[in-house]
């Protein structure tokens, strides 16, 4: 694909070359919320995704029960062969609970509780290994063998790489060696409001004292920094102060869809300049103006908008180098506020075929499928254990 300035400031046109070949191409995915799912839902992640939407008919905690994309069966018929998966348990100080949700779903009034719930979902993922489900992974060595097992089609487990949404269950930043030995690659410092870290998002504020000594700490493991969800003068601070790997693992265009949740032009270039990826999420209000959850369809809405905000990183960067996916897909919301034409996580394949119709080559493609999430994401990771 080639990128041509048409004008003044951002705006391009793409110059097309022959149309490719549709084929299904290996995915990462680097977001998605699977152990949260299984503790918090009660899901069983190993059937296929028919089957657990039956298992939930009639039930009505919340809005999203038999509306689920996300399974590993579903993940394997994706072509999800790498992704990130999360710890996510909130305690921080005033922090904002979501409306209509269950307060121990994901917010605990207390350190130990969210140190306690990270833990088990923690051992999900460890479970999830004995069953074959998964493979978890730690080091480099890992990685690459994952990669070619992948590559010679005799892998049938997803890899996963955990990483931390919200830093709370953390207690302190000396206890991160704790979690770095137990497998954890990379952390967001805050969710939504101010964890005891930073301020996420539909809150202000700076990164804390033990923000600042956590991302000196992450920075000493080598471990990566996702600024996703961190509130605007938290994430700048970040920018400043940490000088390792760094990524926005789902972070969709507030120059399309503005709102405090979405990356900026500016700090869109900040990451590129960094080397680092944005992936585009799946989650309806981040890709439409107005939309209000809850009330607003997907009537409408296609995968022609995540299309949209993966093409303006290209535009931004002058190259597919810096977009993917993360597409959050089990992150609190199913199809009731999906793209009309996304029904399951396997659907993500069709993207290729839409970026191939805007001129992307396959080469591109591939970057934006894989090749930049596992450009980052081997840098993280340590020799050995």
């Amino acid at each position: 694909m080639r990128f041509v300035e048409s004008g003044a400031g951002q705006s391009y046109k793409v110059i097309s070359p022959q149309p490719l070949e549709i084929l299904m191409r290996p995915l990462v995915d680097a977001h998605l919320d699977l152990a949260w799912n299984a503790t918090a839902h009660d899901r069983d992640l190993s059937l296929s995704l028919e089957e657990m939407n039956a298992a939930e008919s009639g039930m009505t905690d919340v809005s999203y029960r038999g509306r689920a994309t996300v399974t590993f069966p579903e993940m394997r018929a994706a072509g999800v062969f790498l992704c990130l998966g999360t710890l996510l348990a909130r305690s921080g100080p005033a922090h904002l609970r979501k409306p209509n949700y269950a307060r121990t779903d994901l917010d605990y009034t207390t350190r130990i509780g969210s140190y306690a719930a990270a833990n088990a979902q923690l051992a999900c993922y460890r479970f999830w290994e004995q069953q074959g489900e998964i493979r978890l992974i730690q080091t480099k060595h890992d990685f690459d063998e994952h990669l070619t097992e992948c590559a010679d089609e005799s892998c049938h487990k997803v890899g996963v790489i955990i990483s931390m949404e919200g830093a709370d269950p953390i207690l302190n930043p000396a206890q991160l060696e704790e979690w770095h030995q137990q497998g954890l690659r990379a952390i967001g410092p805050a969710h939504y409001g101010h964890s005891h870290y930073a301020g996420g998002t539909a809150v202000d504020g700076p990164l804390t004292q033990d923000g600042r000594e956590l991302l000196k700490a992450m920075e000493r493991l080598k471990m990566g920094l996702d600024v996703t969800h961190l509130c605007d003068r938290s994430m700048e601070e970040a920018f400043e102060l940490f000088g390792g790997t760094i990524w926005a693992s789902h972070h969709n265009s507030r120059t399309l869809v503005p709102n405090d949740r979405q990356l900026s032009d500016e700090q869109m270039q900040k990451l590129i300049h960094r080397d680092g990826v944005i992936g585009t999420a799946c989650d309806a209000w981040m890709l439409r103006t107005g939309w209000t959850i809850g009330k607003t369809t997907p009537e409408g809405l296609t995968l022609e908008a995540i299309v949209d905000h993966i093409d303006h990183v290209c535009q931004m960067a002058g190259n597919a180098d810096h977009a993917a996916l993360g597409s959050d897909l089990d992150g609190g919301f199913g199809t009731e506020q999906t793209p009309e034409d996304l029904k399951s996580i396997a659907d993500l394949q069709r993207i290729g075929e839409l970026l191939d119709q805007r001129g992307y080559d396959s080469n591109d493609i591939e970057q934006i499928f894989s090749l930049n999430w596992l450009r980052l994401f081997r840098k993280v990771l340590p020799d050995n254990l």
